[in-house]
């Protein structure tokens, strides 16, 4: 695998400029055998107090595990805008992300992430692969993230039931344990601290350009307010899995449930008046 060690990130704004100009060259193939490395990263107090309060985390010196995804964002785009990536970026749909957190990383540790794509699999709708990140403390890997994308494409093969929607006969929806009213400009918070501003999240007038009604709340915002939700209930170490289902349209009034397991939870997030889902996950200790 070819290794590119990298010194600095360009602002994510202007890898969506690239991700828009190059999506005409973009006609499929295999997955780049390439990882990128940032090392050294520090991380900014006063960014992880900014993302705390977006999400409901409260402030203290364990940083949640999903911030670290928001750190390694700019390196998954990177991947996805690098010539050699066979897909375009944009419509692109995130259907699942699974984090390990192997132990708690505090706020002044110093992290190096790693981030390689792999996974190429036939889907239902299209093909489905995964952008996997990693983060080190020294030679310690403390936390793994694996965020798995949809291509809509012609496709001959059964695959997997499609994430993003949902089998309609499934009709149990569990009592909520809180409702929560989803601001129409989360989404614009969220991309401000996340750096994630694809248009989908903005605002309508954008949305509606990429064929969505109005505005949609990012996925990652959805399982850190979940994370959030559960916060000071969890092992040390834990692997919390989501599956994203329909997007959560901005704004909203949803239901968060949660269920104790054995050696964890399993949690929701519905439609709170018409019971459609948003999102399913589960966090197991490890």
């Amino acid at each position: 695998m070819a290794v590119r060690e990298l010194t600095s990130l360009p602002n994510t704004l202007t890898l969506y400029a690239k991700a828009v100009a190059g999506a005409p060259t973009r006609k499929g193939g295999n997955l780049p055998d390439l990882e990128l490395v940032l090392a050294k990263q520090i991380i900014d107090k006063d960014h992880l107090t900014k993302y705390n309060r977006v999400c409901g985390f409260t402030l203290r010196d364990v940083v949640p595990s999903t911030y670290l995804h928001v750190l390694t964002f700019p390196l998954q785009m990177m991947l996805m805008t690098d010539s050699s990536f066979p897909f375009a970026l944009m419509g692109l749909v995130h259907v699942r992300n699974r984090i390990d957190q192997l132990r708690p990383v505090r706020s002044d540790e110093v992290l190096t992430f790693r981030t390689r794509v792999n996974n190429l699999q036939s889907h239902d709708k299209g093909v489905t692969f995964d952008l996997v990140s990693e983060a080190f403390v020294g030679d310690e890997k403390v936390w793994i993230d694996v965020s798995t994308y949809l291509r809509r494409q012609k496709s001959t093969a059964a695959g997997e039931p499609s994430a993003e929607k949902p089998n309609k006969k499934v009709a149990t929806v569990p009592a909520p344990s809180a409702t929560w009213i989803v601001p129409s400009d989360i989404g614009r918070r969220y991309g401000a601290v996340s750096g994630d501003r694809n248009p989908i999240h903005l605002y309508a007038i954008t949305a509606r350009l990429l064929g969505f009604p109005q505005a949609i709340a990012h996925g990652m915002w959805s399982k850190a307010a979940c994370l959030a939700a559960l916060d000071g209930r969890l092992p040390d170490a834990y692997s919390i899995d989501v599956q994203f289902k329909l997007p959560v349209l901005l704004p909203a009034k949803v239901a968060f449930s949660s269920e104790p397991l054995t050696s964890g939870f399993r949690f929701a997030v519905h439609d709170a008046r018409k019971g459609k889902p948003h999102l399913s996950g589960r966090i197991k200790a490890l």
